[in-house]
């Protein structure tokens, strides 16, 4: 594995290899628009066409696939500075605001925050955050009430044009690179990341209902974190849909039918595997520890943050799922940005809040800034 020190992205580095899978030499102003958003190009999208399917499609579904298609057909506008939102979910005061600010410092003008915050207002220590708050509503964890909270937050950073990609991150996030860094891996990445693996265990396919017919059929189930990172077209379309919405909200419930399905663990994932698989990378760039085998991450100490664990961190360059069957298969897959071998992540969770001090002394060591 490499290590991330010393990357640094820009338009440069879009030139396509010779030979890439990602490489067309016939791209004309359409598909150079597709291009933006799916890695395929159009042939991605030509797979949503009204007429492209193995049975006769509902009216709903006929109408959902053409608005998804032109969405997805959209050229990114030419925005002289895109800006980046980063969406926190909260259950209030967020706890390494004091990190953040220093992120974030020097780089207005770049960046959009929103807090939905779902217990209690939040008390902000960093100017970035002051007046950020959306209207919130109660959030349960593994309810159809998270998506709810998630589309809260792209619905009001979509409001501002100029916002071109859409992070979600939680109160227990950090970054783990300079602004510039991000900044540059997010807008001139030719897809979005949103983590998707098919799942055949338990924890996974088990989880299916058959309710979910015919609009969702098992084969197309797929499972991941919550934790994307998607553009603007991307962002669009998740607010566009309801169909497929509906179906997760009613079918995708803890104890529905002896079965404990998660919304936010199901639903964007097997919705992005349907309408646009080439389009995203499968794997999140927000790292977790799942060591512990446990139903929750490792969280962070203060004794556990030192300079080698967040380089650690930094040097993966390889996706790692693995099912919930009794194989407990290994699905590894490289991290590709834009064809390129680069490391997964950009942030990491959970971190405790006693974690702060020993954060903000390491973070240029760390982050090279």
């Amino acid at each position: 594995m490499k290590t991330s020190k010393g990357w640094r992205f820009g338009m440069r580095d879009m030139h396509i290899l010779p030979g890439s899978r990602h490489r067309s030499s016939s791209r004309g102003p359409r598909s150079a628009a597709c291009y933006i958003i799916s890695s395929r190009g159009c042939e991605a999208l030509a797979d949503w066409l009204p007429l492209a399917s193995e049975r006769e499609l509902s009216d709903e579904e006929i109408a959902s696939r053409v608005v998804f298609r032109d969405i997805l057909k959209m050229p990114a506008p030419k925005l002289k500075t895109p800006k980046i939102a980063f969406m926190f979910l909260s259950t209030g005061s967020l706890p390494f605001e004091r990190l953040w600010d220093m992120f974030f410092l020097g780089h207005e003008g770049k960046f959009t925050v929103y807090v939905h915050a779902s217990r209690e207002k939040p008390v902000h220590t960093s100017r970035y955050f002051v007046n950020r708050d959306i209207r919130s509503d109660q959030v349960v964890w593994g309810k159809i009430s998270m998506v709810d909270a998630e589309k809260r937050l792209l619905a009001n950073a979509l409001d501002d044009s100029d916002n071109q990609h859409f992070v979600l991150l939680s109160d227990s996030c950090v970054p783990l690179h300079d602004f510039d860094y991000i900044y540059n891996y997010l807008l001139y990445s030719n897809i979005s990341y949103v983590d998707c693996f098919e799942d055949p265990g338990p924890h996974g396919n088990g989880r299916y209902s058959d309710h979910m017919l015919p609009e969702v059929a098992l084969k197309d189930f797929r499972k991941g974190s919550q934790w994307f990172s998607i553009k603007r077209q991307h962002a669009l379309v998740v607010m566009a849909d309801y169909l497929y919405y509906a179906k997760f909200r009613d079918f995708c419930q803890p104890g529905l039918d002896g079965k404990n399905c998660y919304a936010d663990e199901h639903y964007l994932p097997t919705f992005f595997h349907m309408i646009d698989p080439a389009g995203i990378a499968n794997w999140s760039v927000t790292h977790v520890d799942w060591s512990e085998a446990k139903w929750h991450p490792k969280s962070y100490k203060a004794e556990d943050v030192t300079v080698e664990l967040l380089k650690n961190i930094t040097s993966i360059d390889l996706s790692v799922h693995v099912t919930s069957d009794e194989k407990k298969e290994l699905q590894i897959r490289p991290c590709l940005w834009n064809g390129f071998n680069r490391p997964c992540y950009l942030f990491a969770r959970k971190f405790l809040p006693e974690t702060l001090d020993n954060l903000l002394q390491i973070f240029s060591n760390y982050t090279g800034a």
